[in-house]
């Protein structure tokens, strides 16, 4: 209200309701008044009894402060890219909130492509959250097997292509937050099939494979935000072909796989995306498997099923991103049938789909406990000698 005149008595309405005048005590402190009713008032943090997450968009952005009053857990955002934000624990406590690797995946598994009587170019998708079955949301660029895939954080790439006509060199992309047909995203060195498929933050990599018939060892790498064709980066340590690829957040890791004479390697490679050194040999698989699928947890790469020779194998063997030692046998698929399989890496579960062209069985274990697999779905139909791959 306007004042034009003062009364010596307004001075003496004091207190903390309306139309008060709000008076310090003696030790010089306001009394307590209802924050509510403070606007316009920037606190520069957030508090809230939970933890912020990735998809946590702080509307002041890097640097924005977060509090969860219950746990007494400070937080910094220090990358506030939408859908992935990253924020760093600041106090004395664990569990920094960030994205998940890239070779891993919380929401979808993908199944591209492979064999059942002929080729097949179906891309088919099942969640990660629930337990069912797959649908099929899109094609590939033709009719395919023998691929490999990486996938960055809403693409899928498929590349390593055998086909019932002409073997390829392309590298297909499929956006996974649209669903649709694949499209032509780049080029490989050479016609080529069955190699290691692995992933990194920004590339996606092959090592080893198949060139329409003799093997060779050159790891190649493409770049998810352009269209360049792949490069060679440098070599793993046979001509070597139907490969499990494993991936952690800085190396490639080449699995398994057959040599010139048909001959079943037990050998895990290992090279680094950050340089262009040749790959080394670190450890062993529990068995020489040919055609097996390649899962990652955030510190463990999986190896499962393939054909070891009269028989395919059911085995799942893991071995550690931190130390190189030998694999262990950690538990068994489903059947015994399972070869040329593709495999899903989630967060918290590992997945197969297909293993033989009638199967159409989609399997998954989980990294915390190891053990067994067991039947969570079915893809639309059986495929195998097809990709996998994750959103």
């Amino acid at each position: 209200m306007a004042v034009n005149k003062l009364d010596i008595s307004m001075m003496e309405d004091v207190g903390t309701s309306a139309s008060q005048l709000v008076q310090r005590d003696g030790s010089g402190n306001l009394p307590a008044v209802d924050g509510s009713q403070l606007t316009n008032v920037d606190p520069g943090f957030t508090q809230s009894t939970s933890d912020p997450t990735v998809s946590t968009n702080p509307s002041g952005g890097v640097g924005s402060v977060w509090y969860n009053k219950t746990s007494g857990e400070a937080y910094i955002c220090t990358d506030a890219t939408a859908g992935a934000n990253v924020w760093t624990n600041v106090g004395a406590g664990t569990g920094d909130v960030a994205p998940v690797p890239a070779a891993l995946g919380n929401l979808y598994g993908y199944h591209h492509g492979g064999y059942h009587g002929g080729t097949d170019n179906t891309i088919d998708k099942f969640s990660f959250s629930s337990d069912g079955n797959a649908s099929d949301v899109g094609d590939s660029t033709y009719d395919h097997y023998g691929s490999s895939t990486s996938s960055d954080r809403g693409n899928g790439y498929g590349f390593c292509f055998g086909s019932s006509g002409p073997w390829r060199n392309t590298i297909e992309k499929v956006s996974y937050t649209t669903d649709g047909n694949a499209t032509d995203h780049a080029d490989l060195l050479t016609t080529l099939a069955q190699a290691g498929g692995h992933t990194s933050e920004s590339y996606g990599w092959a090592s080893g494979g198949a060139s329409n018939g003799p093997r060779v060892n050159v790891i190649q790498k493409f770049q998810f935000s352009t269209t360049n064709n792949s490069t060679d980066v440098a070599d793993i340590n046979a001509l070597q072909g139907a490969i499990a690829g494993n991936s952690s957040t800085t190396h490639g890791y080449s699995c398994g796989g057959v040599v010139s004479g048909d001959y079943a390697l037990n050998t895990i490679y290992k090279f680094a995306f950050a340089s262009t050194a040749n790959s080394t040999d670190i450890a062993n698989l529990t068995r020489g498997p040919t055609g097996a699928a390649g899962v990652d947890s955030s510190t463990y790469g999986y190896v499962a099923g393939g054909d070891i020779g009269p028989s395919a194998s059911n085995v799942i063997d893991k071995h550690s991103f931190s130390t190189d030692t030998d694999s262990t046998d950690v538990g068994d698929l489903t059947t015994t049938s399972k070869f040329f399989i593709a495999g899903q890496s989630a967060t918290t579960y590992g997945y197969i789909s297909g293993g033989t062209s009638s199967s159409n069985i989609i399997e998954k274990w989980a990294h915390a406990t190891d053990g067994n697999a067991t039947d969570v779905g079915n893809l639309t139909q059986g495929r195998n000698y097809a990709g996998g791959n994750q959103y």
